[in-house]
């Protein structure tokens, strides 16, 4: 088998493989930093979303080819010469089903949109509503690729009215403004061949616009193999932590919104430090020109997510809404 770099390295992440195409998503406030910022994904994933971060990455991660790719030297010649892999682009639109807030049981539709690109060996791509950048540059040839770098993210939860007329009545959010960091290492040729890869990552986020006043931290594990040089296949499990205010402004009813809804107080949600959410996704490319490494490229994805302990029994969730939250969409990728 002739050695491929499944398509968009970094286009195929999320927690949390939500479908993350990149949307300004209404969900996409609640759960993945890297994602959700969820922007734990580890290294690469389509569709996906997390902006609740959360739909998020289902980070695949793929194997860059020495002989599809020129060399390129920098740092001069010598111990100080490094071969990077070549530069590239890549860009995904696509639609996206996603639960109508997180927690929801209704859903809506949003269309979506990514970037990724690299140069000189450095990484930069867009993930659901976050940014990201990785500082440490890819070393052709490498079979360990590490990754360290800055993030930001847009949770946009509850940020415009909801379907559900009593979720309604306890009023929007604003958007708030996260920023943190993220590492993470991954490994080619570890299962099913030398060319699929196992990668392990954890996203820190903190909310600087005082919305939420919180953090989220969100470690992600994914795997990804290239079926052939038109179809690849990526897997991700992650799941996301949060700090007392994350939970009291997305989960907790005071008694003023219980007395426009009717609905409880509830404060369960804000009290501690909650492991709210874990995510399992799958997603899948193929290249319709035959070559996953550039060309257009059908990409698709799908996300379980589930809501847990205090978050889970919030009325938004145990009463109006569903603690399990499914994500899927379908679009379009092209590589230059």
């Amino acid at each position: 088998m002739s050695k491929c770099r499944p398509p968009l390295t970094a286009l195929l992440h999320a927690s949390t493989i939500a479908i993350s195409l990149g949307i300004a998503s209404p969900i996409q406030a609640a759960t993945d930093p890297a994602s959700d910022a969820s922007p734990t994904a580890a290294s690469d994933i389509l569709l996906v979303h997390v902006g609740d971060g959360e739909m998020r990455d289902a980070t695949l991660s793929s194997a860059d080819s020495a002989a599809a790719q020129p060399t390129v030297l920098t740092g001069g010649q010598g111990d100080d010469a490094r071969r990077v892999p070549r530069d590239y682009l890549g860009i995904g639109i696509g639609i996206i089903s996603v639960p109508d807030y997180n927690g929801s049981n209704s859903r809506r539709r949003i269309p979506g949109g990514l970037i990724r690109a690299r140069v000189s060996g450095y990484s930069i791509s867009s993930r659901g509503t976050n940014l990201q950048v990785d500082l440490l540059r890819q070393i052709r040839g490498a079979d360990t690729d590490w990754k360290l770098g800055p993030i930001i993210n847009l949770r946009s939860d509850r940020t415009r009215s909801v379907h559900d007329p009593i979720v309604a009545l306890l009023g929007e959010r604003d958007t708030a403004i996260e920023a943190g960091l993220f590492a993470g290492v991954s490994h080619r040729g570890v299962i099913t061949s030398a060319y699929d890869q196992l990668g392990a990552r954890i996203t820190f986020l903190q909310d600087v616009s005082g919305e939420h006043g919180s953090w989220i931290l969100s470690p992600t594990i994914d795997y990804g193999t290239p079926l052939s040089r038109q179809t690849f296949v990526g897997l991700s499990a992650s799941v996301n932590i949060y700090g007392p205010g994350f939970g009291a402004h997305y989960f907790d009813i005071d008694a003023a919104g219980a007395a426009r809804s009717g609905l409880p107080t509830y404060d369960r949600a804000g009290a501690h430090v909650t492991l709210g959410k874990a995510t399992f996704g799958v997603a899948l490319a193929h290249a319709i020109a035959g070559d996953l490494r550039q060309g257009l490229l059908i990409v698709g994805g799908a996300q379980y997510g589930r809501l847990m302990g205090s978050y889970a029994d919030s009325p938004i969730v145990a009463t109006r809404g569903d603690a399990d939250q499914w994500i899927g969409g379908l679009g379009l990728a092209y590589q230059f």
